[in-house]
């Protein structure tokens, strides 16, 4: 197997987009709202983890700007690279979230911002419950998706051949809590990228909170 057979797709999906990436979302209020809720809830000197962190805007860029320690993690070297220059302040590693080793209660908040839905059910949901572990007690997760019932869906995302998985919000809700988080907000709205031929697309954001004991149901 080839080195580019190995790479998670969204690797190459993320490579052709971007700074296109960036552009097209960069008008969500919503997004903004959530960050700004996260810096409400953060200690000074927070340690936080960016899943999926893109070119580094605007979720590192502006966590590291209120004197936070950002790492962010990204599959796409292309986006690593843009963030790296971008956002100086923060840390970014080109690696898949699934095999990087997370130290349990290493991070202070950690963002999933639309970074999971390339993975299927089994994989989002095994991903939560170890980013979870990786919360201390009391410690945030902002959840960010496309809340839509479908699983493996070919489609195309800014002009890229994707193939998508997501839950419905109810059901995107009840995988949080079990993992262990308690769902403290949650927003929903819908945002149209600027990137035509775009259409308006549903976004939700779950804002959690690792419960006390910190523990898994079931």
């Amino acid at each position: 197997m080839t080195d580019e057979q190995q790479r998670p797709p969204a690797a190459a999906v993320f490579d052709a987009l971007g700074a296109d990436y960036e552009k097209a979302f960069a008008g969500s209020k919503a997004h903004r709202r959530s960050l700004e809720w996260l810096l409400g809830q953060l200690a000074p000197g927070s340690r936080v983890l960016d899943v999926g962190s893109g070119t580094g805007r605007p979720t590192a860029e502006t966590l590291a700007a209120a004197g936070h320690d950002v790492l962010g993690v990204d599959v796409s070297p292309v986006m690593v690279e843009l963030a790296a220059r971008q956002v100086p302040r923060a840390a970014f590693r080109c690696a898949d979230i699934r095999e990087v080793p997370l130290a349990d209660v290493s991070f202070d908040a950690i963002c999933v911002y639309f970074s999971l839905l390339q993975l299927d059910r089994r994989e989002q949901t095994d991903l939560i419950r170890r980013l979870v572990r990786a919360l201390k007690p009391g410690g945030h997760l902002v959840l960010a998706t496309v809340p839509l019932d479908v699983e493996g869906v070919d489609a195309t995302f800014m002009g890229q051949p994707v193939r998508v998985t997501s839950f419905t919000a109810q059901a995107l809700v009840a995988v949080a809590e079990e993992a262990g988080l308690e769902v403290l907000a949650q927003e929903a709205s819908m945002f149209t990228p600027a990137h035509p031929p775009a259409r308006p697309e549903p976004h939700l954001f779950l804002h959690c909170r690792r419960r006390p004991d910190g523990d898994p149901r079931g």
